[in-house]
């Protein structure tokens, strides 16, 4: 009996996406026995962050690097680090920010969820442009004496409207602002670990447990030193606004181990992998009347990766599209696909185990026939 089993709770085929809700994703054998080896002594917390940070540092081309517990952490570490810097007294006043630089500016057509983490430190959010996108000039009228950071969120949150990332870069830098890239998901491509640090971003933040199959607790901050050296300061060990975002010594090695396969994995094999299981789930399922598959592209977090798109015409297969997302559910093994629009699925293969694409496809075969 696993341990799922004791607590009554279904283990799920993930062919959704790495989203938090269902775990992230798997981690590989090679992260989960760092974990066990760094649970088995007692070390120096603080030693431990900056060596880890060291080698992620040279694995990914930057200066420096941090692990946070969670990429949302990583944003609220962040921003403290741009409004206090590396200064103790400064960083004792929190969440005191009256008279401090406290101010970061972000698209009005970038406002997610996730911004919350950046709120949450006490900072003010200051909108430029529209929901259509901003403009040079929108960016520098709203920079002031009290401008502590500029926030991208990269992937679909950014729009074709946006100011380019290298002219926000650009225009902040001429203030002397820093800006940050919320790069959570944006794994593949491996070459974002440098291209937004080499491109001029001051940091660059990703999470630990999606596609890099590290620790699901656990995110990653990239670029300069000063302002990773700040992050150090407001985290865990320290009495700071970071202590109640901890990241333990499992966290931080097995992310190490998670980066450390990531850069030397063989992501054209990976591609080819999911280009030939969404040709495979294509020819199968448009066998079936009332059904259409085809290649989407590309996946839901704007990564280079191909999902299925399925759409389902009730009338002439039979079945609803909400009652075969459940009986995907519902069915052992229990199966989580994403929705679209009011006839659709996808089907994503980025987040499935060896052989779990035919068991997938067999599934919702057998759900699209009513067997």
């Amino acid at each position: 009996m696993s341990v799922y089993d004791s607590l009554g709770v279904r283990p799920i085929i993930n062919a959704n996406a790495t989203l938090t809700k269902l775990g992230g994703s798997l981690m590989p054998p090679e992260v989960i026995q760092a974990m066990t080896e760094a649970a088995r002594c007692f070390i120096d917390l603080h030693e431990l962050q900056r060596a880890v940070g060291s080698r992620i540092a040279e694995l990914t081309r930057n200066e420096a690097a941090y692990v946070s517990s969670g990429a949302a952490s990583a944003l609220a570490l962040s921003t403290a680090a741009c409004i206090t810097g590396a200064d103790l007294d400064l960083i004792t006043r929190f969440p005191h920010l009256e008279g401090l630089r406290a101010e970061v500016i972000i698209h009005k057509s970038q406002r997610n969820g996730y911004d919350y983490a950046i709120r949450q430190t006490g900072a003010t959010l200051i909108e430029i442009g529209t929901d259509e996108g901003a403009s040079a000039a929108d960016l520098e009228n709203a920079i002031s004496e009290r401008t502590a950071a500029v926030f991208w969120f990269h992937g679909l949150l950014s729009k074709p409207g946006d100011l380019p990332l290298s002219e926000v870069i650009r225009i902040a830098h001429e203030h002397r602002i820093p800006v940050i890239v919320d790069g959570a998901a944006q794994l593949p491509p491996v070459s974002n670990l440098w291209y937004f640090t080499e491109l001029g971003a001051d940091l660059a933040i990703f999470s630990g447990g999606k596609d890099l199959r590290g620790p699901q607790s656990s995110g990653l901050i990239l670029g300069r030193k000063d302002l990773i050296e700040a992050c150090r300061l407001h985290g865990n060990p320290n009495h700071a606004f970071g202590r109640p975002m901890k990241v333990g010594k499992e966290e931080m090695v097995g992310l190490l181990a998670a980066v450390e396969r990531y850069v030397h994995l063989d992501h054209d094999a990976r591609e080819r992998y999911c280009e030939e299981t969404v040709e495979q789930w294509c020819a199968a399922l448009n066998q079936i009347s009332g059904v259409q598959a085809e290649r989407s592209f590309p996946n839901e977090a704007g990564q280079p990766l191909p999902r299925c798109r399925v759409t389902i015409d009730a009338a002439v297969a039979g079945i609803e599209r909400d009652a075969v997302v459940q009986a995907l559910l519902d069915g052992n093994p229990a199966i989580s696909v994403a929705t679209n629009q009011q006839d659709g699925i996808y089907l994503n293969p980025m987040t499935l185990g060896q052989g779990e694409e035919l068991v997938v496809q067999q599934r919702l075969i057998a759900v699209l026939q009513g067997e």
